[in-house]
């Protein structure tokens, strides 16, 4: 065997996790517009590029790096750039004309960059790089903004959505499932090597 099929052949596994990480991410970002629905209610409205370009497309990007991330660990040539890869969720909605003046003046979009931060402070936290006190303090702020995910529902809509009720119950454990998940995931993103 050649030194190029080789190559070839230990890269193939490494473009098979990406793919699924792609597919991951794509789907993580769909069961989140669900979450958004519900707040929205009969407002929802769906686009293609507020749909797929600002939601489903970043959810991919973040999926592929993470699992890009995760196999460049494995290696032992980790990086912890891939924490950030979540802040894609909020950076690329912000392509569309008129986004950061939508977000400037009426904090809409928002959301967005709540998602990112919450994953990438969860993440950071749980990924076992940088300073203890450090992720101590980015571990209560994710379960900060976790609390503040679950509540969102009866914040935003009412009674409807209180944690109280079925649906609201249900509402919170779809938020807070897809954040302790991405959360586990930017951390796996951004893993160390094993020594």
């Amino acid at each position: 065997m050649t030194e190029t099929s080789r190559s070839a052949d230990s890269r193939r596994p490494r473009v098979a996790i990406v793919i699924v990480g792609v597919i991951a991410g794509l789907t993580w970002a769909a069961a989140l517009r669900a979450f958004m629905i519900e707040l929205a209610g009969a407002a929802s409205a769906f686009g293609w590029w507020g749909t797929f370009g600002a939601i489903l497309l970043p959810g991919a990007m973040v999926g592929g790096l993470l699992a890009w991330g995760w196999t460049r660990g494995g290696r032992g040539r980790a990086s912890w750039l891939f924490l950030l890869a979540p802040l894609l969720l909020a950076i690329v909605p912000l392509a569309e004309p008129g986004a950061i003046e939508r977000l400037v003046s009426s904090a809409l979009g928002g959301g967005a960059l709540g998602v990112a931060v919450t994953l990438v402070a969860g993440g950071f936290a749980l990924s076992g790089r940088g300073p203890v006190w450090a992720r101590i303090l980015a571990a209560l702020s994710a379960v900060g903004l976790l609390v503040g995910f679950a509540l969102t529902g009866a914040l935003v809509v009412g009674p409807r959505l209180e944690v109280g009720t079925p649906r609201g119950a249900w509402v919170a454990v779809l938020v807070v499932g897809l954040m302790v998940l991405g959360m586990i995931a930017t951390a796996a993103g951004g893993r160390r090597a094993p020594r």
